[in-house]
This record gives structure tokens, sequence and C-alpha cells, in this order.
């Protein structure tokens, strides 16, 4: 019978750090000695006799401290055989080595007489060229086990790329596969397993000057495979009782594998405490292993702790946010039970505020009744203040809108609790401007955000040219790069006031006027795709309707409203296929009597590719864009990545109306192909469009750089 006690199980990326060596008797070669050949026969009489012997003995001396006395060279005439059995001093080498040993015996001098200098001695060196030995590697049976790629990755004789500078170090990377072959089969179950390592030399397959092939072969026997015999947890009480058992995946006859009996003894590290138990631990198992059977008994101890609730939170170190904030964090309430999961979203709700340097949550013993016998834990948060200030700039490119950059500077906390402040500057070919905005996040609920903004912003593009100032007020819930969230939603109110040119088709002429425009901007979104900024599969579909007021002379009511949809499908792990289609309507106004800035445009790298930022629908007699009370737009994409790159060809369609409903007529076309760089915070975008069909003043080759995909 054999223990195993945990160590002996091992993931198999881990198994090439402990060392292991086959047993006697399980594929390590036994020692064979040659045998030997037999004796031989004893001569009649010896070659020199006992009294021949001790007459050629020097006389010795009574004193045991006197030097040894040196042996007469013997004549070779009275040698035996007429050999000669000593050889005489004949050279000045030998009379030193005699003179030497005369100086052992003599007394030390003073240490004062002592020569301390170093002896200076000169260092060999070997002009030759070194030697390499080059070997190929030859691993059999373990294909059979679906292990030859985990050997190739943690293999000393792999890692050495058939290269070494002697035999010696071949045969001790061998030695070390040998083991490792042992640890790979072991892991799966087979506890009587063996290998074998050989280093063979094939002379006559040389490679060139100086360089030897040689094969490295390691061969592995991975015996009888041990399955479980018995399953022991040795575990208190639970409710319900059931459940360690109903998540504990090993069953008895299943083989000893040891990824599968890691994983089933972490998924109770884990389900314990995601039920109520936030003090469970998992002990160390123990195997016995029955060699007769092979079969191997498991006993897995585990401390549950008692099962508890959620009470109070408590807060140390250099508080960001008091407790009763930390508590608008959360997702539970008192006397909820205890589920680990609802504690790590805490923890990464205070960690996305970016106002920490360390954060941490983890439940303390309170001693207290709880309902339904549980006890009461609190969250101790431990708080320590990072910088709460951020500095941050973004640029972009087309052809249709020319260059655009934006610095933001941004403090984070400078109205506690999270209350920031947000100044921006936007400089550009087609605009300039600036902003402020006062944002509360978490404002009085969970993932809720209050702004309060203002802008100054001038525009020069091909429609129009502006000079706007808003003042507006929004109430947000929106998805972040941490939380993804399916629903999305914002309601608000704002106040503009512009100063804009428009044609007017009366008077066949361009002219300024001011504008007061009143607006209640809604929007909704359902996002049910697998990430934020480059979806790869699944759909979105968003709506803005935006009730408006538009006062020049007289109060005109009207409506505005976007329907957008996209959808992800992909084709293999490296295509993905990726389309859109958006709508736009407004009603209750006409054309003409709507600013320019609040009318619809189509056309530039957010819209219908290939055409210039506002080149799309009716243009006035002096050749410029006017707009329209409605459009469409689609997309289609194959997006295809390899590596941290990848290559996007693309097809777009839209169109501007004059009537408020989109007539799905006279619809253009623009067609590119773009690049994409994979990075932490998105994907680099750039793509190079050309409209189809051409008209005369249109855009020959449209260019886009940016950050996220298109859509």
């Amino acid at each position: 019978m054999l223990l195993l006690a945990s160590g002996a199980l091992l993931p198999a990326s881990a198994l090439a750090q402990i060392g292991s060596t086959p047993k006697p008797g399980q594929g390590a070669p036994a020692d064979d000695p040659k045998p030997q050949p037999p004796a031989a026969a004893a001569p009649e009489k010896p070659i020199v006799s006992d009294e021949e012997f001790e007459k050629s003995l020097p006389p010795l001396s009574d004193d045991v401290n006197a030097p040894l006395e040196q042996i007469a060279p013997a004549d070779p005439a009275t040698a035996p055989g007429g050999s000669v059995a000593v050889e005489p001093i004949e050279d000045a080498a030998d009379l030193d080595s005699a003179g030497k040993e005369a100086e052992i015996a003599a007394p030390l001098p003073p240490i004062a007489e002592f020569d301390t200098t170093p002896v200076a001695e000169t260092a060999q060196v070997n002009d030759e060229a070194a030697v390499e030995i080059r070997y190929v590697t030859r691993v059999t049976g373990l294909d059979e086990l679906g292990l030859t790629d985990q050997f190739e990755n943690l293999s000393a004789l792999e890692d050495g790329d058939g290269r070494a500078a002697n035999a010696a170090i071949i045969g001790a990377r061998a030695r070390e596969d040998e083991k490792l072959a042992v640890r790979l089969m072991r892991s799966l179950g087979y506890y009587d397993a063996t290998a074998v390592a050989t280093v063979e030399q094939t002379p006559d397959k040389q490679v060139g000057a100086g360089e030897r092939r040689v094969t490295a072969t390691i061969a592995a026997t991975p015996g009888p495979l041990y399955r479980l015999g018995t399953i022991k947890l040795d575990a208190g009480p639970t409710v319900p009782p059931t459940l360690i058992a109903d998540n504990f995946a090993l069953k008895v006859g299943e083989a000893i594998d040891a990824v599968r009996v890691q994983a089933a003894e972490a998924r109770i590290s884990l389900v314990l405490p995601q039920t109520g138990y936030p003090f469970a631990e998992v002990g160390q198992r123990d195997i016995l292993l029955d060699e007769e059977t092979h079969t191997g008994d498991y006993v897995l101890p585990i401390t549950t702790g008692a099962r508890s609730s959620f009470g109070g939170i408590r807060t140390e170190g250099d508080a960001v946010f008091d407790t009763r904030h930390i508590g608008i964090l959360t997702r539970f309430g008192r006397d909820d039970l205890y589920d680990s999961r609802k504690v790590d979203d805490l923890r990464d709700a205070l960690i996305a505020t970016s106002l920490f340097s360390t954060v941490s949550v983890e439940p303390v013993k309170t001693g207290q009744a709880g309902p339904d016998g549980t006890e009461y834990v609190d969250l101790l948060v431990r708080q320590t203040k990072g910088p709460p200030r951020t500095l941050a700039a973004e640029a972009g490119y087309s052809t249709g809108q020319g260059f655009r950059a934006e610095v933001s500077w941004t403090h984070r906390n400078l109205f506690p609790p999270e209350g920031a402040l947000i100044l921006t500057g936007v400089a550009g070919t087609q605009e300039q401007g600036a902003s402020a905005t006062f944002r509360r996040s978490n404002a009085g609920k969970r993932d809720r955000t209050l702004q309060i903004f203002a802008s100054a912003l001038r525009s020069d593009v091909e429609a129009f040219t502006s000079l706007t100032g808003t003042l507006g007020a929004r109430i947000s819930y929106d998805s972040t790069p941490i939380w993804q969230k399916p629903l999305t939603y914002s309601f608000g109110i704002e106040l503009v006031g512009t100063r804009e040119d428009r044609y007017d088709f009366a008077r066949g002429a361009r002219e300024r006027g001011n504008y007061f425009i009143g607006a209640l901007p809604l929007f909704a979104g359902w996002d049910k795709s697998d990430d934020l900024l480059n979806p790869t599969r699944g759909f979105r579909v968003k709506a803005n309707l935006s009730p408006e007021t538009s006062v020049r002379g007289a109060v005109r009511p009207y409506a505005r409203a976007m329907a957008e949809g996209t959808a992800y499908y992909p084709v293999s792990d490296s295509i993905v296929i990726a389309g859109r289609a958006r709508f736009g309507t407004i009603q209750g106004i006409g054309r003409d009597l709507l600013a320019p800035s609040r009318r619809y445009y189509a056309g530039g790298g957010g819209s219908v590719r290939g055409f210039g930022y506002q080149e799309l629908g009716p243009r006035s007699p002096d050749g410029k864009p006017v707009g329209g009370r409605s459009f469409n737009e689609f997309a289609i994409e194959a997006r295809y990545r390899f590596g941290n790159f990848g290559i996007v060809p693309f097809i777009d369609a839209g169109q501007v109306y004059e009537s408020k409903i989109p007539q799905m007529t006279d619809m253009r076309f623009g067609v590119g192909v773009g690049g994409r760089m994979y990075t932490n915070f998105g994907p680099l975008r750039l793509d190079i469009a050309t409209p189809i069909a051409r008209k005369p003043g249109e855009s020959k080759v449209a260019l886009y750089i940016s950050i996220g995909q298109a859509f």
C-alpha cells in the first residue's frame, strides 16, 4: 500500500518543478554486472618465495619518526624471471623528488621568513573552436496518453533546441526528462509508471566538422491506471446537507487524474463562500493506493466554519469614502446570506472609482447571531488614497474633418464623495471649443451618474458655420470598461443658443441667424455583445428621442428620433462579420425652419465611409450640404484578426432625405479596407475608402484614423 499525500497530485503545468525517480523494478535499469572470467589456476609454487621477499626488505630503524630508507635497486641478474624489480633513479627529476622527501622531514622555517608574494600563473588558452554536439529527441509511450505536447513544453532536451556542448549535458537533460515523463504519467493516475532514458551516438550521420549526431530516447511505460476506490469528504454539517457532495465532481471509479482532483477541490473552495460559508477551508487530501487492485481511497478534510449573513461595514486606513457611501456601492443588504461574489463586486466597484492606490474587502467575524441560524459577519474595507487627478488627450484625423485633438483635466473627488470636475479643450481643423462638467458618480444609487455641463464651441464645417453655447444636465446609467451593462439609459435637459448661417431658398442667398433651442434628450440601449470596445458576437440596439422647441420669431415644437442596430457573428476564431443599420427622422417642423446644426447629415468615418464629412444628401445652389429630416445608413465588415493586428474590408451605404421618412432611394455606396492594431485599451483604427460611382466634387479617397471599431 502507498500513501499519497496532497503534494503527490500535481497539475501538468507545474510537474517540472518537483523531482521523481522511478522505483527499482519499475523501469529503472537494474545493475547488471558483467560475468567474470573463471579464476586462473593457482601456480604450483609462488613466483617469489617468502624467504626471498624477506631478504629483499631493507633493515628497519627502531625510530618510528625516522624517514624511510631508500630501497636499493635489485640486480637484474638476480631478479625473478630476469626482470627489474625497482627502477633506479636515473634523471634530475627523480633526484629532486628524493630530495623533497628529506626536505619535508626538516624543521619548518620561522613565519617571518615566508615569501608571501602571490605566484603568477599563466592561464591556459584553448584556441580550438568549441565542439558542439547536435542531437535529436525521440519519445515513446506518451502520445497514447495525450502527454506529448505537455512533455515538449517542459522538456529539458527540447529546451536545448537539439544542441549541447558535450555528451554529459545531453545525459543530464535526458535524466531530467526521464523524471518528467514519470511525473506526467502519474498526474493522470499511472502511479506505477516508469521511464528509461538512453543516449546513443550515430557516427554515420555526420553533420559537419566538429559536430556529431546523437539520439536521446525517452521510453515511457505507463503501467496500470489507478482509479478512485472510495471517496470520503470529512466535513461538518451544511445547509443544505448535500451542499458539498452535490458540488464535488469526482466519482468512484474515475481515474486519479491530478487536474480533475484539483479542479474538484477548487470548486468546493469556491462554492462554500458563495453559499454562506466565508471561512471555509479545504485541507490536504490523502490517497491510499492499493498496488494489487490499482485503486486509491480518497479522503478530503473540509472545515466549513459558521454559516453567515451580511452584517455591517467597517473601514480603516486613509479613508476615501465613509461607510455610508460604501453602502451605496453594495449589491446586498443586511441579513442577506453571505456570498463572496457580492464581496468581489464591491471591491471591483471601489477599484473602478480610480481613487485608491490600494483597497481590500474581507469578512470579519462578529459572534452575533443572525437570521435562520446564521452568524453576522462585517466587511472590513481597508483604504489607501490614490492620486485623484488625471490629464488625458486623444487625437484623430479624417480627410473630411481634418485633425481633431482633445485634452481634458479631471479631479475625480474635488467634491466628495465622487464629485468630479472635468475641464476639456478641443482644437481642430473644423472645431474649437471648451467645456466644464461637474459629474457625481454613484449619485445616491449604484451606477447612477449626474452631470451638469456648460460648453462653448465654434464649428466651421462644409454645411454651416456656428458659434454655440450649451447648458445642460443629464442623469445616466452607462456601461464602463469594467461593467458592460445590458440595459443603459439617460435623460436630461439642454438649453442651446447658437448663431449659424443657412441658405435661404426664398431669397436665394445665405444668411446668419440666432436660434434658441430647448431639448429633453432621452436614450435607451440594449447590449448583448461580448465586449464594449471590440465585440465579436451578439447584438446591440439603441434608440434616441429628443422632444425639442426652436424659438426664432415663433415657438416651433418638434421631435428628433433615431434607431440603430448592430450585430456581430464569428465565422471562425479569427474572422468576425459585423453589420449595422441606422435610421433617423425629424417630425413636426420643416427642414428650413430647423437650425442647420439640428438637421441630419451623412458621410464620414462614423457614418458612410468613402465620402467626406456631411457630404451626402441634398445641396443648396451654392453647392453646400443643407442636411435633411431623415436618413438611413448601412454597413458590413469582415474583421480578420491575426495576433495584435487585423485587416477589415468593408462596404457602407446611406443617404439623407428632405422628407421626414427615409425613402430608401438614391443610395450611395463606399468601399474600402481598414487596418487594426489591438491594444489593452481598444483597437486603433485606420480606414481607407472610396465612393462607388463617384460624382464631380466628391472625395476620391477618404482616410480615417481613430480609436475603437467603426461600430
